[in-house]
């Protein structure tokens, strides 16, 4: 099965202002494309075990909304 390639979004600092350095924007930039990757795959292997594919969403929601920068700017 082919993957979507992910969109990556515009990284904005904390002042709203676009990261320019680009070495900051490829690393932010491969961390999406692994995290999509790893989700896709946790999605289709919940499904292939039997498990609820919404459920496995709902999961995922649930685990990065409870993260937490380890430190503040």
């Amino acid at each position: 099965m082919k993957r979507e390639s992910v969109q990556h979004p515009t990284w904005l600092g904390p002042d709203g202002r676009p990261v320019s350095c680009v070495e900051k924007i490829k690393v932010l930039n491969e961390n999406i494309d692994e995290i999509q990757k790893m989700c896709q795959d946790a999605i289709e292997d919940a499904v292939l075990m039997g498990c609820d594919e919404a459920q496995v969403r709902a999961e995922l929601h649930r685990l990065i909304d409870g993260l937490n920068a380890a430190f503040k700017r």
